[in-house]
């Protein structure tokens, strides 16, 4: 069962290309460090920006690292339902254990529309699907009562929330009942969401921090909420440092710092600035990341 911290992976580069030989020693670094799945392709991972090619060989080369060792979800989201099943059904094919379908962006669908696009690709591929829901980028919400909808096909079997709401995991409790797996999508939230029946985090501290969200989350799903909190307290610093600029940006800088991948991004992103950097390495040393 999916559960637990799952880094929301980076694609890291090198000369402007994928450096697959980069990703596979963080794919290693992360099962070491005790992260219980993770998840390429998303947001994080630059998805926007990459090629279908690139997408594609990225999922692969995570599934084939893993080696079954955790379960990999990868990111197959779109604002065309038609590239969003091609990206499933290329995941499922593959090996991926499950799939993150975004909202889709841009196009602002109907409560209806979302059900429907959901439906074609659930339809589409033979694989579990964690829905994405993220109104700050994709503008729309879906609601509890859609997810409850939606929750009733077979293969619908959770949700990444980042509306940093954490009333909405009782709200989706009631809605997809409590076997329906939420993982917060949101960091510094992610004390209470586990509070209200959470199950887990897809978080992007975790690039930077693996252990120490694995054991955050570890304890707090556990119910030792006084361990989790020391742990939290440990790492809030580095939650909001990370997001002073594009959360990937940070967590890339962040990797450099450590000596596990470049900071390098693709345009329209830029490494971060020195001011953030400064915010990145102090958080990193007050965390106990680096001295």
């Amino acid at each position: 069962m999916l559960r637990g911290s799952m880094p929301a992976l980076v694609t890291p580069f090198h000369n402007g290309e994928v450096d697959f030989d980069t990703l596979k020693r963080l794919v290693e670094w992360h099962i070491g460090q005790g992260s219980k799945g993770l998840v390429p392709m998303g947001t994080t991972g630059e998805s926007p920006t990459l090629s279908h090619s690139e997408h594609d060989a990225v999922v692969e080369a995570v599934v084939k690292a893993a080696a079954g060792r955790i379960p990999v979800v990868a990111g197959a989201g779109s604002n065309n339902t038609a590239e969003s099943v091609r990206l499933a059904q290329h995941a499922a094919k593959v090996g991926a254990d499950a799939i993150l379908v975004v909202t889709p962006y841009y196009n602002r669908p109907t409560q209806a529309g979302l059900y429907a696009h959901f439906k074609a690709v659930h339809d589409a591929a033979d694989i579990p699907i964690i829905i994405y829901n993220i109104p700050p980028r994709s503008v729309i919400d879906m609601s509890p009562e859609t997810m409850g909808e939606l929750a009733k096909l077979p293969r619908i079997i959770g949700v990444k929330d980042a509306t940093a709401d954490v009333t909405r995991v009782s709200k989706q409790r009631r809605t997809c009942g409590t076997d329906f797996l939420q993982f917060s999508a949101e960091d510094a939230s992610a004390l209470g969401f586990n509070a209200h029946g959470g199950h887990g985090c897809i978080s992007v501290t975790a690039n930077v921090a693996p252990k120490l969200c694995a054991a955050f989350q570890d304890a707090t799903l556990a119910g030792d909420f006084k361990t989790g909190l020391a742990i939290q307290d440990r790492l809030m610093p580095l939650h909001d440092a990370i997001f002073t600029e594009p959360g990937l940006c940070g967590v890339k800088y962040g990797l450099s710092l450590l000596g596990k991948c470049s900071e390098d991004v693709r345009l329209p992103l830029l490494a971060v600035t020195d001011s953030t950097k400064a915010k990145i390495k102090e958080a990193m040393v007050f965390a106990g990341l680096i001295n």
